[in-house]
């Protein structure tokens, strides 16, 4: 019996060990009712480079825009706004910008997303920070589409306040797939996910990730788990690579 505690002990031990520390610097775990279960610094506001993109799409479909429609791109703003997409693509369709948006969070796509909007760029921005406000979210500023703006910023509550209402639109629980196809001509373009975890077949309904030098690793995520579906937001993770292990661990553990 002795031994049998003994090697019990060793093994609950060894799996804490393997727990590796939250860098992070700011994090949240909430169910889709707001119940909070863990939480650091929530409420500290941080950039958040592409997960601007999740507001970008919502006020997008708020304004009940065609989605088929076919959206003139300029690739002239490919120098700032970076993108993969072939040079002789003319148009893409709202709904294709969307899912590049989400999924390959392409700078150039989400631009393009407010070009397109009534007034353009500045009343699409503007529309994002009326959203924010409406959802009480007080300590949150878009001042662009893509999130490359340092100045863009939130708070890790504040995006579990977006989450929330985000992940009832369908559009939006659509873009959690592992990859998306653009045809040009005759050749299929493949753009893959920015969130490993969706690529791996992970039960995630709803993710955003964000990546810029002053941001840190960024992500916001709605995931099924074995306690329920968890919202977890990370903010200022240490990198790229550090942001999806630590989201997950988080979510998992509550």
């Amino acid at each position: 019996f002795n031994m049998k505690k003994i090697i019990l002990l060793s093994l609950l031990f060894s799996l804490g060990c393997q727990a590796a520390p939250i860098t992070a610097k700011s994090y949240i775990v909430s169910d889709l009712q707001g119940q909070i279960f863990q939480e650091h610094d929530a409420d500290s506001p941080r950039p958040i480079a592409s997960i601007t993109k999740l507001m970008t799409v919502v006020v997008v479909l708020d304004a009940k825009l065609p989605l088929d429609e076919a959206v003139p791109l300029n690739f002239k703003l490919a120098g700032r706004y970076h993108t993969h997409l072939p040079r002789r693509l003319k148009t893409l369709t709202r709904h294709e910008l969307i899912d590049l948006a989400m999924v390959k969070s392409d700078n150039f796509a989400a631009y393009h997303l407010c070009l397109s909007y009534p007034g353009g760029v500045d009343d699409c921005v503007q529309a994002m920070n009326t959203k924010a406000r409406t959802l009480s979210m007080t300590r949150t500023v878009y001042t662009d589409p893509t999130g490359l703006d340092a100045t863009n910023v939130s708070t890790a509550r504040d995006l579990t306040k977006l989450m929330i209402m985000a992940h009832t639109y369908p559009v939006i629980v659509d873009t959690a797939k592992p990859k998306v196809d653009i045809q040009v001509k005759k050749r299929w373009w493949q753009f893959w996910n920015t969130n490993p975890l969706v690529r791996k077949g992970e039960d995630v309904m709803v993710s955003k990730t964000g990546y810029i030098s002053s941001s840190g690793g960024c992500l916001i995520m709605l995931i099924n788990t074995d306690y329920g579906q968890r919202i977890v937001a990370v903010l200022g993770s240490r990198n790229t690579h550090t942001r999806i292990p630590e989201a997950l661990q988080l979510a998992r553990s509550n």
